[in-house]
């Protein structure tokens, strides 16, 4: 068994020790409460025959019946005839004796809490003993209560804590791997670098090597995108107009002459907090997907409006559209309609968007077989460079 494995059986052993220890205490509870009740029973019966006694006395020692009556103190009383008239109260602090609605609201209240106890203190004569829980005894009985409530407490605290374990051991698995990929990019591409400069020499067509080394920057902002993976990304206040329209065009060279790309951008440059590379993978996997709806032809559109104080970015495809009950989905991790690809994509751009540059990322608008509007949408800064 390996280290991991063992770890994991240790942890749900100590677990599940730790919902059996509380469970047998709530039983326990549980039980001590019931013979509590029963206790308090006998009580109430004592003080009935030592009430009976008193009643029916005949200059006899009712020393013993007086000091049993006077000695319950703790558990409230009302005594009734046979005709539920209230014939004498005790133990009713808390209660106003001299209102009889009070008084009378109370007895239906200890009607459902006991059975009565019957008492014939004359032959034929009976009157009817209701009594209630004791303090004591009304603390004992939420007390089961409060430890369900205190075992769900735990339950969420122990599944929260797994979760957010797991969920940051994958974080650091994929910022590692994410790190070791621009690794092994770098190495070929310092050689693809070394290669144009060769090709250069060579006076090979100009439009050739201006192609070839727009790919080789793209490799190198790629290998920059995922060095930054698991880091905090240096911001810096930049015209995120020119960025968008960079990415967007450098995009609508590479695909498809079936897509019909349009644009539409303010003039003025709009300035906010913004990592250039992590902007553009942003645009690119926006883009990509959206193409991917249209399955390669259809009409895609970016528009990007100043609405007050925020800057928004919208692309519109007219692809196959998404379900409502979808629209939150998308963006978690490993959710993907393709049959090929790992849900990552839109994840990631939530991320960068959201965390990284503190802005929004949502579906606003779709219709099935009709096309999707995803927007982006940032705070622009106060201040310009």
């Amino acid at each position: 068994m390996h280290f991991s494995e063992s770890r994991n059986v240790t942890r749900w052993f100590l677990i599940a020790s730790s919902f059996v220890i509380v469970s047998l205490i709530l039983w326990n509870t549980y039980s001590f409460f019931q013979r509590f009740k029963e206790d308090e029973r006998i009580k109430m019966e004592l003080w009935a025959n030592a009430q009976t006694t008193v009643i029916n006395s005949d200059d006899e020692d009712i020393s013993l019946p007086l000091k049993i009556i006077s000695n319950t103190t703790t558990i409230p009383i009302i005594l009734t005839d046979s005709k539920d008239r209230i014939v004498t109260t005790a133990n009713l602090e808390d209660l106003n004796v001299k209102d009889s609605l009070q008084l009378k609201s109370y007895l239906e209240k200890l009607k459902k809490e006991n059975e009565p106890i019957v008492m014939e203190y004359v032959k034929g004569e009976f009157q009817y003993l209701y009594y209630g829980n004791s303090s004591l005894l009304n603390k004992l009985k939420y007390y089961p209560l409060a430890l369900l409530l205190i075992i769900i407490l735990f339950a969420l605290l122990v599944f929260n804590f797994y979760q957010t374990s797991k969920i940051a051991t994958q974080n650091k698995l994929w910022a590692g791997m994410a790190k070791e990929t621009a690794h092994q990019i770098g190495t070929p591409l310092s050689s693809l670098i070394g290669w144009l400069e060769i090709l250069k020499i060579e006076k090979v067509s100009p439009a050739t090597l201006t192609e070839i080394e727009k790919d080789i920057q793209r490799l190198q902002t790629i290998t920059d995108r995922f060095s930054k993976i698991g880091s905090e990304p240096a911001l810096e206040l930049t015209d995120v107009v020119s960025e968008t329209l960079f990415s967007y065009d450098y995009l609508k060279s590479r695909f498809s002459k079936q897509i019909e790309f349009s644009i539409l951008a303010p003039t003025q440059s709009v300035y906010i907090p913004l990592n250039p590379a992590l902007h553009s993978w942003t645009i690119e996997n926006l883009v990509k997907n959206a193409i991917d709806a249209m399955k390669g032809r259809g009409q895609l559109s970016l528009k990007i409006l100043e609405e007050g104080n925020e800057i928004k970015i919208y692309i519109s495809d007219t692809g196959k559209g998404i379900p409502k009950s979808q629209f939150s989905k998308i963006f978690e991790p490993g959710f993907t309609t393709k049959k090929r690809g790992w849900g990552l994509g839109l994840s990631l751009t939530k991320r960068i968007v959201e965390e990284y540059h503190k802005g929004k990322i949502k579906v606003h608008h779709s219709e099935l077989d009709k096309g999707t509007t995803m927007v982006v949408s940032f705070k622009k800064a106060i201040k310009k460079p």
